[in-house]
């Protein structure tokens, strides 16, 4: 199978800026390991910051991409640098892909006896395998839980009784660390797992499985909790990710009366047994899809009041956005839009009408309904998909004049769309709206190519806004800029406020103001450095040096190197006893 055509602005589209920069880096420092394509499936390992590579999975269809993964803990805007680094590998040299077979095609070339001896033989090289075989088996054979001490739910075709072992084998797990002296809790991760597996079940439109499985973890938690809260185990991720599976699970099931009072004894003996509070859980059983306000929404007859009758609660958001995710996942497109319009979820309101091609429709809606930039950028991002560029600019301009916290990542995207579209001027006006937000040395570059004839003017703006910005985190870009620009005082003010944490950064600027100003260089290195010598502290000795060694420089270059020995004679007095400074200065370029 081939794989789709990938351009660049597609992974810029899906990248941030910093993101889209640093994979770049990345792909041209040979960062990606040989992708691999399996079928529909394309994995990479991508050579990072940790001692194991990352590991990038790819899939797609024949109408594109469908996801992109990817190992690393990058949960921001956007795909993560590794993902873009083997991206453009994709893109620039398609040929490196190396093709292998599919595992259907793996497993066809091994017969009956063959695939046993290869599953005993993963098991014995990975043991943790067992657990997960053992859950598939019984999802497979459908057996019935004979075990289960509540009345079980009817449609279920999948045993409980694995995921209960698992849940406890979890909580066991964690008692053994903390005992071992482990300070971080290791239950959040694998729990929640357990709980996507059931997530799974819903999405699959199975939610009868899901309420079976979540069923198990929920008891089974109520039941042990009091073994690792003893150790300050906390629940508040574990129990808002429960309500979030309760409530997909029962709105994607079909129940009884019976089986829903069922339920909810349940739940109101596991709330007070474990001190929680699953009052959202409750409302959807409560509701389910025949509630009469939401069914009115549902045919398109909006109130003020969206689809609530009496006062609306807190997790009034959380429970709409899941139910627009089953009527998305049920194809309910309009359902869909009448809720997103009511509960007032303008962002999921937008977009899917620019998903369903009504691209007229949500730049007419967005005119009155949009708000913030977060809208915007999704809109934007949504028609862009859809092929229509031009609007997706214009919105994504308007989106740079709405409040919102993604200024940065709009005006990159914003710009490099402008740049697709041929439009220098847009471009310009969207990056340097990110700038204001956000300093960059390569931005400031960018404007530089974009400015043309108009640099000085651009450029005089440009400095007003660093110079004026008091956000924390710009200052080595503002370094950069100024020393680019020769405007040293400007560099030498900055230095002069940063810890010596910064001292990589410090000593650029240091090197840049010798000739401009040795007196500050000499004045600001013998401060940093006398205090970890009066300190004492012998494992920060060479730090010291290095600031010395700036000094040095900026007495030699000024012509004073009397007053650099001398200096140097006293330092040697004052802290004569300290062997180890003293080897240190007997190098040849501290004398």
């Amino acid at each position: 199978m081939s794989i789709p055509q990938i351009t660049e602005f597609t992974i810029r589209r899906h990248a941030n800026a910093k993101s889209f920069q640093r994979g770049e880096a990345y792909y041209e420092a040979g960062a990606v390991n040989a992708i691999i394509q399996r079928g529909h499936i394309l994995q990479a390992d991508v050579i990072g910051t940790e001692t194991k590579p990352y590991h990038v999975n790819l899939s797609f269809d024949s109408s594109g991409l469908t996801s992109a993964n990817c190992t690393c803990a990058y949960n921001f805007d956007g795909w993560c640098k590794h993902i873009v680094a083997t991206m453009l590998v994709c893109a620039r040299n398609p040929e490196n892909i190396e093709q292998r077979p599919t595992l259907e095609q793996l497993l066809n070339r091994l017969d009956y006896i063959q695939t046993q001896r290869l599953l005993q033989d993963l098991v014995t090289e990975h043991p943790q395998l067992i657990e997960a075989i053992d859950r598939h088996v019984s999802w497979m054979t459908n057996p019935t839980d004979k075990q289960t001490t509540t009345k079980p739910l009817l449609h279920i075709t999948i045993d409980p009784a694995p995921f209960r072992r698992q849940v406890r084998q979890i909580l066991k797990d964690t008692v053994r660390y903390f005992e071992e002296g482990c300070e971080e809790d290791p239950i959040g991760e694998e729990l929640l797992s357990v709980v996507e597996t059931a997530v799974d079940f819903s999405e699959r439109g199975e939610g009868e499985n899901a309420i079976a499985i979540l069923e198990a973890i929920t008891s089974t938690c109520v039941e042990n909790w009091d073994d690792v809260a003893e150790y300050g185990a906390e629940n508040d991720q574990l129990v808002g990710e429960l309500n979030h599976a309760w409530c997909e699970a029962i709105l994607s099931a079909e129940l009884t009366p019976e089986e829903k009072v069922d339920i909810q004894i349940n739940l109101e003996a596991w709330q007070d047994e474990w001190n929680v509070d699953f009052g959202m859980i409750m409302e959807a059983l409560r509701q389910g899809w025949d509630y009469p306000p939401l069914v009115q929404v549902l045919q398109g007859n909006i109130t003020e009041r969206g689809a609530w009758e009496e006062d609306v609660p807190d997790y009034a958001d959380d429970l709409a956005l899941i139910r627009l995710k089953i009527l998305e996942r049920q194809e309910r497109y309009q359902e869909y839009l009448y809720l997103a319009e009511a509960e007032g979820q303008t962002q999921h309101y937008l977009t899917m009408l620019g998903r369903l091609g009504r691209v007229e429709e949500a730049i007419d809606a967005a005119q009155t309904q949009m708000n913030s930039m977060e809208e915007a950028f999704a809109l934007a991002k949504t028609l862009s998909i859809q092929g229509a560029l031009q609007q997706a600019l214009n919105i994504a301009q308007s989106g740079l004049n709405l409040p919102g916290n993604c200024q940065y990542e709009l005006g990159i995207w914003t710009s490099d769309l402008a740049i697709e579209l041929g439009d220098s001027e847009a471009a310009l006006l969207a990056i340097k709206a990110a700038f204001q937000v956000k300093p960059s040395f390569f931005d400031y570059q960018k404007m530089a190519e974009l400015a043309g004839e108009n640099w000085e003017s651009v450029k005089t703006d440009l400095l007003r806004i660093i110079r004026t910005d008091s956000g924390g985190g710009t200052e080595s870009a503002k370094v950069d800029i100024f020393l680019h620009e020769g405007l040293i005082d400007d560099a030498i003010a900055i230095a002069s406020e940063l810890s010596s944490y910064n001292s990589e950064l410090i000593h650029r600027v240091m090197d840049a103001a010798i000739p401009h100003n040795p007196n500050w260089v000499i004045a600001n290195a013998r401060r940093r450095a006398e205090k970890i010598m009066d300190a004492g502290k012998a494992e920060y000795y060479y730090y010291a040096v290095e600031w010395l060694k700036k000094a040095r420089n900026a007495y030699l270059e000024s012509g004073n190197k009397a007053d650099w020995l001398s200096y140097r004679q006293n330092l040697m007095q004052t802290h004569a006893r300290k062997r180890k400074l003293m080897g240190m200065f007997q190098q040849r370029d501290m004398q």
